[in-house]
């Protein structure tokens, strides 16, 4: 990843020792979140029951703010980062998946 494309913040420097450091710990956090959120999709998909599924979606949805809220602190503090898009591949993939829209059934209009 060239340093040009990549959007990320000045890292916040933390001491190199064998112990786990503050980074280590919301990263591991981070990656928890991120699975329980996959894994109570899952539930969701499978759940018949709508007062079981009430549950799980509140649950969901907090474990997908907390998520989010990880993901906030460590952009803050420069520990995650990712590329910018290339403006010519989000065009062309635009255009291509515009492209795909005649291809829809009932042409956009709301289904009742």
């Amino acid at each position: 990843m060239s340093q040009q494309n990549k959007i990320q913040n000045p890292a916040v420097q933390l001491q190199k020792t064998p112990d786990m450091n503050d980074r280590d710990f919301i990263n591991d956090m981070l990656a928890t979140e991120k699975y329980m959120t996959w894994a109570y999709s899952t539930a969701l998909n499978e759940t018949s029951y709508s007062d079981l599924y009430q549950d799980v979606l509140a649950i969901f949805t907090e474990t997908q703010n907390c998520q989010r809220e990880l993901f906030e602190v460590m952009f803050k503090k420069g520990w995650y980062g990712f590329e910018a898009a290339d403006q010519q591949k989000l065009q062309q993939s635009h255009q291509q998946f515009q492209g795909y829209s005649n291809q829809f059934p009932y042409n956009n209009q709301q289904i009742q």
